[in-house]
């Protein structure tokens, strides 16, 4: 495994931000960075991979590294879309994940738009058996390497390449009961007919699937990254596809080792029952 180095957030402004993912620092674009760089230029300068939209990855050594956070080995490589494998701030609920795991034995856990698999491996080291579910087939291969690098390959985590919410339908018809369900849906996309998917008229037909296959006592994680989504309507939504009760709001924010503040999204939870 590598040397659980992780992650840091170092600055933000002027819509990028500044990360040490393990030894590399990368600077790539943050939308909600609004406010001014805190940081030095000298610093912005120690970066050894820039992603730009018009001229892609700018860096000499591109090759794929390793980093440890809390655990879990990942391997990261620089992404067309300006992605690097992994979205570090989701860490920051797998405290919450293992609370609501440690009195279900071997709990049926669904992962709804998986992608590279970092909290997949946090649900099956915490002792879950994990449906990993992602419509990008790399990307699940991706998920697959980084079980093996963090020595869970032989955990009993199902790998799928399907449409959330059709995988999700047909789990429902064939009467699958899921314990836990965590949910990272996309702010836009395609669905399995090349229509496009957009999360803010989505949402209710997802969570309703969702809500179809969750256990009476299951407990629910919902993240956001849309533009235009509050707290209150993720935890409104949870609520009502849930059968009532109240889901914990927040919003998802990081704090950089310079005092910046990243917004980079909104999260629901709840346990049901």
């Amino acid at each position: 495994m590598a040397k659980d180095d992780g992650y840091g957030l170092l600055d933000a402004g002027d819509g990028r931000r500044l990360e040490r993912f393990g030894a590399r620092i990368v600077d790539r674009p943050a939308p909600g960075a609004l406010e001014p760089q805190r940081a030095s230029r000298t610093a912005w300068a120690r970066a050894s991979l820039r992603f730009d939209r018009d001229r892609g990855w700018l860096g000499r050594d591109q090759t794929p590294w390793t980093i440890a956070l809390d655990g879990i080995t990942l391997e990261l490589r620089p992404t067309d879309a300006g992605q690097v494998g992994v979205f570090p701030e989701h860490a920051s609920f797998w405290p919450w994940l293992r609370e609501a795991l440690a009195d279900r034995s071997e709990a049926a856990v669904l992962h709804l738009f998986a992608s590279t698999g970092a909290t997949t491996l946090a649900l099956a080291r915490a002792g879950a058996r994990v449906t990993h579910v992602d419509g990008s087939r790399p990307a699940v291969a991706w998920a697959r390497h980084n079980a093996e690098l963090s020595e869970l390959a032989n955990r009993p985590i199902r790998w799928i390449v399907d449409d959330a919410v059709a995988f999700t339908k047909r789990e429902a018809r064939r009467g699958r009961r899921y314990d836990g369900i965590v949910l990272d849906p996309p702010s836009y996309g395609h669905g399995p007919g090349g229509q496009r998917w957009e999360l803010g008229t989505a949402l209710p037909e997802l969570l309703d699937a969702a809500a179809s296959v969750a256990s009476d006592d299951a407990f629910v994680l919902l993240t956001a990254h849309a533009t235009g989504l509050e707290p209150d309507d993720l935890g409104d939504a949870l609520a009502e596809a849930f059968g009532g009760g109240e889901a914990a709001t927040e919003e998802i924010v990081v704090e950089a080792a310079s005092g910046a503040v990243l917004p980079l999204g909104v999260a629901a939870r709840m346990i049901r029952g």
